[in-house]
């Protein structure tokens, strides 16, 4: 058994923060865990261009008895994703032994700076909505989000051809959310069913016209009088969210650093000593991109 030094203990003090921040972030997305995550545990640093490959686009052709294959020379599309944010959340703890011997503290110092990872990435997804260009938006500024939107929505998909088997999703603000549970047909279980009484009774919607609805305090609002409400229905290859590993402090220039990693995603946590404030300083910090895959997969429901 090795002996207890400062040295390992000081990077089992890193890998325990780092096992506890992940799981934290992925529990606090929305998005980020709807949409085609990219990520390799390969060392990058912002600016970085990454190419995501598309499928191509081929055709059927007819042969006749006797005739001849018509070749193909599809050429896989790229979507270029810079990654162009570098974010991160920083804390001091005072006495970090205290932490270690009771976790409770180290979630209580943890969990607000993952949270705000997390929304960073939530809002840099959801502002992606403008990019969405290739189907009409659906809906009205100002007005109510109605049924008749979300069939508008799913219908612009379906004349997309995202396949019947892929999920799609509908990411709404709370007030549009709140204007779909109000559904006179959610009151009714004869009307709606099991999906009428979860809407009345634990406020879920849970999936309506072919979406999984989400709701989320980050969909952007745009313009005055009337303000719109940018929701976002879209399938999962229809946004790209990229990440990427962050290197290492240099050695021996007093920071410890350790990789959490989980289902496509990825963080570094680093710990360094702070002489003016006697604290141990704990770093959290995600190097990632975001870029639209499919164009045609996605569509702005306004409210």
């Amino acid at each position: 058994m090795p002996a207890i030094t400062s040295a390992n203990l000081a990077q089992a003090i890193v890998k325990l923060v780092a096992a506890d921040a992940l799981p934290a972030l992925m529990g606090n997305l929305v998005m980020g865990n709807l949409v085609n995550r990219d990520y390799e545990p390969v060392l990058a640093q912002a600016g970085d261009t990454i190419n995501v490959p598309v499928p191509p686009t081929m055709v059927a052709n007819n042969i006749s008895e006797g005739g001849s294959v018509v070749t193909q020379a599809p050429n896989a599309g790229n979507a270029q994703i810079v990654l162009s944010t570098h974010t991160e959340a920083t804390f001091q703890i005072p006495d970090v032994t205290k932490v270690i011997a009771v976790p409770d503290l180290l979630r209580l110092y943890m969990q607000p700076a993952v949270v705000a990872l997390a929304e960073r990435i939530e809002s840099d997804l959801l502002a992606a909505y403008s990019s969405f260009t290739a189907n009409t938006p659906v809906g009205t500024a100002g007005s109510a989000l109605t049924e008749a939107s979300i069939d508008a929505a799913e219908t612009a998909l379906f004349n997309a051809k995202v396949p019947a088997a892929e999920s799609k999703y509908l990411v709404c603000s709370s007030d549009a959310y709140s204007q779909l549970r109000q559904n006179p047909r959610f009151s009714e279980y004869r009307t709606a069913g099991e999906a009428g009484l979860r809407a009345l009774v634990d406020g879920s919607i849970g999936k309506l016209k072919d979406f999984y609805v989400f709701r989320s305090q980050f969909v952007p609002k745009t313009g005055s009088a009337p303000v719109t409400t940018n929701n976002l229905a879209f399938s999962r290859n229809a946004l790209g969210l990229v990440v990427r590993k962050l290197s290492t402090p240099l050695p021996g220039t007093g920071a410890i650093a350790e990789y959490s990693e989980l289902g496509n995603f990825g963080m570094r946590v680093v710990m360094s000593y702070q002489p003016n404030t006697l604290s141990q300083q704990f770093t959290v910090d995600v190097l990632y991109g975001i870029g639209v895959l499919r164009n045609n997969h996605g569509v702005q429901v306004r409210s």
